[in-house]
C-alpha cells in the first residue's frame, strides 16, 4: 500500500480490554514510491525507502513487502536522521521490525513527545558477522496515550554497522514482545538435532552446562514448525548431564520442542547421496562452507579446515570445520576443530604449518606440533596447536599474537633467515595491504615489511619456473586469485612481473590456499567455489577441484599453470574415444558414455572456419568463440588462445558445478550449474564450419563419497 503514515488526530483514546484489543493502526510500512511526509536529513536515507538489500550490503531479511527504511546507502559511513509527520499515540503499545547496528543513541528508532525521547531502539548488531535480519520490537506506551509524538529513524555512526533498518510501525494492543524459553535436556545420546527453516527468523541460541555458563552460543534459524533439514551440536563430553537450550527472544517457543537427541548426525543413512550433493567436490555435512583454511599434510593425511557455519545454510557463526584425505580426493568429515572464542568473537580464516624443530615449544614427547594462525575477530591474530594430529587444539596463552585492522593470516616457514613468516590481509581507510611480520618461535612477532593492493586471504610461496630449481620465483596473491610474481628476502616481496596483477582463474573461485608441507613437494591449491549454491538443501557451498601449480615459460613471460591433480584419476569408471576426426556443422552429435552423472572430458581440437565449438554438459552449454578465442560458460567469458592451431580443454561436471582447465591449466574456469535431474546427456556441435577433433575422450566418474563416506 502507498500510505505511510496514519494520523489518529480526531480518534477519541480509550483503554482496550484485556480480552478485546482493538483493530491495529499503521503508522509506516514504507511501500510507497517516497517517503510520504517524513523528512531525511543528511546522505543515509535518499529519498525513498530502499527495495531490500543494497550495494554492498549482506542479505537483509525480515522485513514485509518490498520496501523498508534501510540506512546502508552509500556505505556504513553515510549518516543523517529520517523524521515522521507527528501523530496521536492511540494503542497500548507500538510494534515495528528492527535491525542494522547496536549501538544507543546513533543507530536506531526514536520516540519523541514534546521534543523528548521518550522510548529508544537499537539493531541488534555491534561486531563483525551478525545478520541483516528485521526481528520484531514494541514498545509499551499506555502512559504516552493521547499525546501527540513523532518517530525518528537515526543513523549518527561510521564504521561496522554504522547503519539501521526499520519497516512496519504499527500502533497496538497486542505487542509483538519476543520472550525467552528455555528447555532442560537429559543428555544421554551424542549429538542434539537442531530443526532449522532456511530464511526464517533468526535466534541467538545458548547451550547451557550445568553450571549455567554456555557451551555453545550461536544465531540459528530455528523452525517452529516442519523444518528444512536438521543442523546438530556435537555434545559427546556433556553426555550423561543436564543441559539446557536457551533462547533469550523468541516468537513462538514452541520451537524448542523439535530439538531431538540422537547417537548420529541427522539422516546418516542418506548423507552424501542427497540429489544434487557434489560427488567429487568437498562439501560439508550440514550447513554453509567457505574460505579453506589451515591446509597442511601430517602424517599421510591432508587436512582441509575450513570456514563453516554448522548451524545454518548461509553464512555466520564462523567456525573452523575440517575434514582429512589420504588423497586429496576422498575426504571424511571430523567434529569442528575450532569453536568461536565467545559469541560474536568468530573463528575467521587463517592457516596451518608443522613446526619442525618445535621452535615455539608446543610440543610433546619429541614431536612437533601442528600449529594454526586465525583470526579472532574480537581480538586479532592468534595461535592454537595441535599434538594428536589437529583432532584438539589449544590456544596459546598469550594471544592475540598481532593486533591490527586485518584478517587471514598464512604462516610459512623461511629457510634461509631460519624464521617464520606471517602474511597477513591489513586495511586502513585509504589502504589495502598484506603486511609481512616474522618471529623466530611462532609467538612473538615483528612487523617487517608491507605490500599494497590487496584484498583478503594472502598467500605466498615460491615456485621452479619450468622445474628448473636454479630458477625460483615467489607468488604473492590474495582472495580475488590474481598474483604477481617477483623476489623474497623473508621480510619484503618484490615484484617483478609489472604493475599488473595476473590471472589463472576465472568464476566462481575465491579465496584460494595451498598445502603447506606437502609430500611429494607439489604446489597443491584449493579455492572456495563462491556461490556455488545449493537452495534446498542441508548444506551450502562448496571447494573448487584440488590442482597443482606450476610455473611455466609463455611468450609473455613465466606464468602461473593449474591442473587438476593426478589422484582425480583414480574416480574414473570408465572411458570412451571419439576423438580422430572432422566434426561436421549442422547436427549436434551426442557422447555416448558409460551410465552416469559424473563426467571428465579431455578435448583436443583445430576450429579451422568454424565460428564455434559447442558442448552441452547435461544441459549447460560451454562454447569455443573462435572468432574471440574465448571460452563462454554461462556468465564467464575469457580469453583462450589458440595454441599452434589447437585448443585444449580438460572439462569436469558434477552436481554443482563445471570446471575447466584450458591449455594445460594456463587458464582455470570454474562455473556455479546444477545440471537437470532428467539429463544425463552429453553433446557437441560445430557451428559455421567443420572442427577436426584431435583427441576426445569422455571419462564417467565414479562418487567419492561413496568410495569414503564418512562417519
Amino acid at each position: 500500500m502507498l500510505a505511510t503514515l496514519v494520523l489518529v488526530g480526531s480518534l477519541a483514546v480509550a483503554t482496550a480490554a484485556e480480552d478485546s484489543p482493538r483493530p491495529d493502526v499503521l503508522v509506516a510500512d514504507f511501500e510507497g514510491d517516497d517517503y510520504g511526509g517524513w523528512k531525511a536529513t543528511g546522505d543515509a536515507f535518499g529519498d525513498a525507502p530502499a527495495r531490500g538489500t543494497l550495494p554492498g550490503q549482506m542479505p537483509v531479511e525480515g522485513y514485509l513487502g518490498r520496501g523498508l527504511v534501510n540506512s546502508f546507502r552509500n556505505g556504513d559511513d553515510s549518516t543523517g536522521d529520517l523524521t515522521s509527520p507527528p501523530f496521536k499515540i492511540d494503542r497500548t503499545h507500538l510494534n515495528f521490525l528492527i535491525g542494522g547496528g547496536g549501538w544507543a543513541g546513533e543507530t536506531g528508532l526514536d520516540l519523541l513527545v514534546d521534543g523528548r525521547v521518550v522510548r529508544s531502539a537499537v539493531g541488534p548488531n555491534r561486531e563483525p558477522g551478525g545478520s541483516e535480519r528485521l526481528k520484531w520490537d514494541a514498545w509499551d506506551v499506555k502512559d504516552l496515550q493521547g499525546k501527540e509524538a513523532t518517530l525518528r529513524v537515526v543513523d549518527r555512526r561510521k564504521g561496522g554497522w554504522g547503519h539501521v533498518n526499520v519497516d512496519q510501525i504499527v500502533q497496538t494492543d497486542t505487542p509483538k514482545i519476543p520472550q525467552a524459553a528455555t528447555r532442560a535436556i537429559a543428555l544421554e545420546k551424542r549429538f542434539l538435532h537442531i530443526p532449522v527453516k532456511t530464511g526464517g527468523p533468526k535466534y541467538r541460541a545458548k547451550i547451557l552446562g550445568e553450571d549455567g555458563r554456555p557451551i555453545r552460543e550461536f544465531d540459528v534459524e530455528l523452525a517452529a514448525g516442519k523444518p528444512d533439514f536438521f543442523a546438530f551440536a556435537d555434545l559427546d563430553a556433556c553426555k550423561g548431564k543436564t543441559v539446557t537450550f536457551r533462547v533469550d527472544e523468541i516468537e513462538d517457543p514452541k520451537a524448542l520442542d523439535g530439538i531431538a537427541q540422537a547417537d548420529d548426525v541427522p539422516d546418516a543413512a542418506s548423507l552424501y547421496k542427497e540429489p544434487h550433493r557434489p560427488q567429487f567436490h568437498f562439501t560439508s555435512r550440514r550447513g554453509w562452507l567457505n574460505d579453506p583454511n589451515g591446509l597442511v599434510w601430517r602424517d599421510g593425511e591432508y587436512h582441509l579446515f575450513y570456514q563453516h557455519n554448522p548451524y545454518g545454510w548461509a553464512w555466520g557463526n564462523m567456525h573452523w570445520g575440517h575434514a582429512v584425505s589420504p588423497d586429496l580426493v576422498r575426504w571424511t568429515e571430523l567434529p569442528i576443530a575450532l569453536y568461536p572464542h565467545e559469541y560474536g568473537d568468530w573463528a575467521f580464516s587463517g592457516s596451518a604449518v608443522t613446526d619442525r624443530g618445535n621452535t615455539s615449544g608446543f610440543g610433546k614427547d619429541g614431536a612437533d606440533p601442528l600449529v594454526a594462525a586465525y583470526t579472532s575477530t574480537g581480538r586479532g591474530e592468534c595461535i592454537v596447536y595441535s599434538n594428536d594430529r589437529g583432532r584438539t587444539w589449544a590456544e596459546f596463552a598469550g594471544n592475540p599474537v598481532v593486533k591490527h585492522d586485518g584478517r587471514d593470516p598464512r604462516l610459512f616457514w623461511y629457510a634461509p633467515g631460519d624464521h617464520w613468516v606471517m602474511a597477513v590481509y591489513d586495511e586502513a581507510k585509504d589502504r589495502q595491504s598484506i603486511d609481512f611480520y616474522t618471529s623466530p618461535d611462532l609467538k612473538a612477532w615483528t612487523f617487517a615489511s608491507r605490500s599494497d593492493g590487496y584484498f583478503e586471504c594472502p598467500d605466498v610461496f615460491e615456485l621452479a619456473v619450468d622445474g628448473d630449481p636454479n630458477r625460483k620465483l615467489w607468488v604473492l596473491t590474495a582472495a580475488d586469485g590474481k598474483y604477481r610474481l617477483g623476489t623474497f628476502d623473508g621480510k619484503a616481496f618484490t615484484p617483478t612481473s609489472g604493475p599488473e596483477k595476473l590471472t589463472t582463474w576465472h568464476g566462481n573461485f575465491y579465496a584460494a590456499q595451498t598445502f603447506s608441507d606437502e609430500p611429494k613437494g607439489r604446489r597443491i591449491q584449493i579455492g572456495w567455489g563462491q556461490n556455488v549454491t545449493f537452495p534446498g538443501s542441508a548444506f551450502n557451498q562448496q571447494m573448487a577441484l584440488p590442482v597443482e601449480l606450476t610455473l611455466r615459460s609463455t611468450k609473455d613471460g613465466p606464468r602461473m599453470f593449474a591442473e587438476p591433480v593426478e589422484e582425480l584419476k583414480s574416480l574414473r569408471a570408465g572411458s570412451k574415444e571419439f576423438g580422430g576426426k572432422a566434426l561436421e556443422p549442422g547436427a549436434e552429435n551426442p557422447l555416448v558414455a558409460e551410465a552416469g552423472d559424473l563426467f571428465e572430458i579431455e578435448l583436443a581440437f583445430r576450429p579451422g572456419s568454424a565460428k564455434s565449438l559447442e558442448l552441452d554438459l547435461r544441459g549447460t552449454p560451454l562454447i569455443y568463440d573462435v572468432d574471440r578465442q574465448d571460452v563462454v560458460c554461462k556468465q564467464v567469458r575469457t580469453f583462450v588462445p589458440q595454441v599452434d592451431g589447437v585448443v585444449r580443454l580438460h572439462v569436469f561436471l558434477d552436481r554443482g558445478s563445471v570446471e575447466v582447465f584450458a591449455n594445460g591449466g594456463r587458464t582455470a574456469v570454474s562455473v556455479a550449474a546444477i545440471p537437470d535431474d532428467a539429463n544425463h546427456s552429453l553433446g557437441i556441435a560445430a557451428k559455421g564450419g567443420p572442427v577436426e577433433l584431435e583427441k576426445l575422450t569422455v571419462h564417467a566418474l565414479r562418487s567419492s563419497w561413496l568410495a569414503h563416506p564418512g562417519p
